[in-house]
């Protein structure tokens, strides 16, 4: 049989005495200090790629992308509006002073938590992945946490809209009027934690850019909660309240000085949420339910009438689209953060590029953790 020609001819070695002697001292050195620190022998023009600094362990990211669906940031969102809408419904109540906005507020609350149940499970792609969720409770687990107070507003939510609607519509009984009153109790409590617990979620990761700010990440997910549940409410109807305008001020300027926060700051870990695609979606939220929707409630503060009232309105608008586009902008980061091998390694990008998606962009995506 001819040999190829373009094939190089294997030559076979035999070990002798000096390679077996140096191959016993190299042993007994890894031995006693625990590693080989000759190195591995590459054959010349071999097609094996060769790991450094500059190209990472072979072009391969350290850590996973999150694998949630498209559906994730949505129930951050639908969860953050209906935590604030409780809250807001159950002191509208106790207050005395809005029964109309208490009822559409416990409507929202209601709604949002059964959107929330139906996007978690569309993510987890079987209803019974959700119920093993509720096997066991973890107070260390953010999404143990989150899977119960979930369920539990649900039932507290759907027991507090039931039973208003059933005391209005058959007169007032003792037993429903207690029903109503301690699931409307337990919805508002159960709220509290459920607006913002998300941000404690992608907090508590190894993608450098949430856990970056894992200490700002869950009142800053609270504030736009407080915004969406407000501007749901003004959008309804309600924008004649000068509660919801002033909780409208707050939350929005909190979300302006987070902004403000973030932008003034240098780490590397940050440039997801400041370039590329996922920083324009980000900053755009941010702008839209900070500065601009705290510009048009002061205007429709100092205004009156009609004006007034086209102030809120538009300052509503830009909170819900605002706080929605915060929630995918802060996945994306995750994404974006979690392509670029540099950050776990505290290596620093020497290609200085404009577009930080341009300096990862060459890096094959997988999903090798």
């Amino acid at each position: 049989m001819n040999a190829d020609p373009l094939v190089s001819p294997r030559r076979e070695r035999t070990p002798d005495a000096a390679s077996e002697a140096r191959l016993l001292e190299i042993r007994q050195g890894a031995k006693q200090r625990g590693k080989v620190a000759e190195q591995g022998i590459r054959p010349e023009g071999a097609p094996f790629p060769v790991a450094s600094p500059e190209t990472g362990y072979y072009g391969i990211h350290l850590l996973k992308e999150p694998q949630w669906t498209a559906e994730i940031p949505l129930y951050f969102f639908t969860g953050g509006a209906a935590g604030s809408a409780a809250v807001i419904g159950a002191m509208a109540d106790w207050l005395g002073k809005d029964p109309g906005l208490a009822s559409r507020a416990r409507w929202i609350a209601f709604g949002g938590a059964l959107a929330s149940s139906a996007l978690l499970i569309r993510d987890l792609g079987r209803p019974e992945r959700f119920l093993n969720m509720l096997r066991i409770f973890k107070m260390q687990s953010p999404m143990s946490v989150g899977a119960w107070t979930l369920a539990a507003f649900g039932g507290s939510s759907a027991a507090s809209v039931f039973a208003k609607a059933a005391e209005r519509r058959f007169g007032d009984r003792f037993a429903v009027r207690m029903i109503g009153n301690l699931g409307q109790f337990f919805s508002a409590l159960l709220g509290l934690p459920l607006h913002n617990y998300t941000g404690v979620l992608i907090g508590a990761t190894a993608i450098p850019v949430w856990n970056k700010n894992i200490q700002t990440l869950p009142i800053h997910f609270g504030a736009s909660g407080v915004q969406a549940g407000v501007s749901l409410l003004e959008l309804m109807g309600h924008s004649n309240s000068r509660a919801l305008n002033l909780l409208g001020i707050g939350s929005a300027l909190w979300e302006s000085w987070e902004g403000a926060h973030l932008e003034s700051r240098g780490e590397t870990e940050l440039q997801p949420l400041k370039t590329g695609a996922s920083g324009a979606v980000t900053r755009t939220g941010g702008l839209m339910s900070g500065p601009a929707a705290l510009v048009l409630r002061l205007l429709a503060a100092a205004s009156s009438g009609n004006k007034s009232q086209k102030f809120r309105r538009a300052a509503a608008a830009c909170g819900v689209i605002g706080s929605l586009l915060t929630r995918y902008g802060w996945i994306q980061a995750g994404h974006a953060s979690a392509r670029d091998w540099r950050l776990p390694l505290d290596i620093p990008d020497s290609r200085k590029t404009q577009d930080y998606g341009e300096a990862i962009s060459d890096t094959p995506r997988s999903r090798v953790s």
